[in-house]
């Protein structure tokens, strides 16, 4: 009986690599794929094991290749981001907020947040990880358009309310934040200056977006598995002082880790040095293949937002679907026709509609690291315009499209190399890693 029920679960885990790898047009903003070197290394002895401490000062014996990789990922990130400091062992984006959040907020001290219904991030809120430590949690005001943050008015905040942290960022962003606008006077006032770059850590590094920490912001937080395609881990940035950056390091160990998921440092360290060989002309596609998918989209008749700004600057676009029963209804309709992307919140939206909200959130940084480029978004395009406004259901046509994209490119594998010196593509290239 457990036998079949031990094949079960191998059961499960091939049809998950066989549909959302092989078969689905995967949207979803927050996601990425390791490339297949990356990913054979994941599967290690470093699962079995632990490494409290730093290298060279841990707490058990046996670390000592875990000490030369973390090491070099460290190393590899300050090179990526031209910072002094890197925190590599946080094992989330969202792990490495709430270490920064236990580090620098006191108890109810006044911090600035971009809210839900303009893109922040749920750790940003009071029910998230930074309410454990505040409920003076404030809102930046808004421009008219909702999707930027109005200087002035924010200036004006920060006068009179004084945070102790300005935290910038947001995980449905298209537009860039006003740090350079707003950092000497966070400065000036004593606030320390935080960037949450979770969805675009991998566009910074690739230098398509705004570069917080050379714009004044303080620290840079990030997830590693979103425009960043590593591994799912989290990583702290900064160029702080000494003494703010020891209580960082305090409260990532002892504080919030103890042993922190070794067996994904090796991908990570792996995957930044694909970043540094790749990261510009991977993130540069990525930008332009989501301003062009919204064009398309906009062209068949959707409701895209940011029009008036050029749609995106990021890896993201963002429907109003509204009209059409509204983002939770249109994702399952898509889902079933194997379109993968997440309902979301917009400016307009009330928070508590978080449930039932108007819009749909759409990432094309998997799909173009699957070597998809403008004609493809073009295509996508149709196939959900055709889907949420013609009813036709369109799931063999998603199949027949994706077979021809099975190749992680932007890597140094020796398929994707093969594909992108104009090899034909190797659709049967086995996934089995995955």
């Amino acid at each position: 009986m457990l036998e079949e029920k031990a094949r079960e679960v191998e059961e499960w885990v091939r049809a998950q690599n066989d549909w959302r790898l092989r078969h689905t047009i995967n949207l979803i903003a927050s996601e990425n794929v390791l490339s297949e070197r990356a990913r054979a290394i994941l599967n290690s002895d470093f699962g079995h094991r632990y490494a409290e401490g730093h290298p060279g000062a841990r707490y058990y014996q046996g670390t000592e290749y875990i000490d030369r990789i973390e090491t070099n990922a460290r190393e590899a990130m300050r090179k990526l981001f031209r910072c002094r400091n890197a925190e590599v062992r946080t094992i989330s984006g969202t792990n490495a907020n709430d270490v920064v959040f236990s580090a620098l907020v006191k108890e109810n001290a006044p911090v600035v947040v971009n809210s839900l219904p303009a893109g922040g991030h749920i750790s940003h809120q009071l029910m998230g990880g930074l309410g454990k430590y505040t409920r003076n949690i404030l809102a930046f005001p808004r421009s008219e358009d909702g999707w930027h943050i109005d200087v002035d008015r924010t200036k004006e905040t920060i006068r009179k309310e004084k945070p102790k942290v300005v935290l910038f960022g947001k995980s449905m962003i298209l537009f860039r934040e006003p740090v350079r606008e707003l950092a000497d006077l966070c400065h000036e006032l004593g606030a320390v200056v935080v960037y949450d770059g979770a969805h675009v850590l991998g566009l910074i590094a690739g230098g398509q977006f705004q570069d917080p920490l050379s714009e004044g912001a303080d620290i840079l937080l990030g997830s590693t598995h979103k425009t960043f395609f590593g591994p799912q881990r989290g990583v702290i940035l900064s160029n702080l002082e000494d003494e703010c950056w020891t209580r960082i390091d305090k409260m990532a160990f002892p504080g919030s880790l103890s042993n922190h998921h070794l067996f994904t440092l090796p991908p990570l360290l792996l995957s930044a040095y694909e970043m540094m060989e790749f990261g510009a002309p991977y993130s540069a596609p990525v930008v332009a293949n989501a301003r062009h998918l919204a064009l398309s989209l906009h062209r068949l008749g959707m409701q895209v937002e940011g029009e008036e700004y050029g749609y995106t600057e990021t890896h993201q676009v963002i429907v109003d679907v509204k009209k059409f029963g509204g983002g939770g209804k249109i994702e399952v309709l898509l889902k079933d026709n194997d379109i993968i992307l997440n309902r979301n919140l917009l400016p307009k939206d009330p928070a508590k509609n978080v449930n039932h909200p108007s819009g749909l959130r759409i990432g094309v940084q998997e799909m173009t690291r699957f070597g998809m480029g403008e004609p493809e978004m073009d295509e996508i395009a149709r196939l959900v315009q055709e889907c949420i406004v013609g009813g036709k259901r369109v799931k063999e046509e998603v199949n027949r499209f994706r077979a021809k994209f099975q190749v992680v490119r932007f890597s140094f594998d020796r398929a994707s190399s093969a594909a992108e010196k104009g090899a034909p593509a190797a659709i049967d290239v086995d996934l089995a890693g995955y």
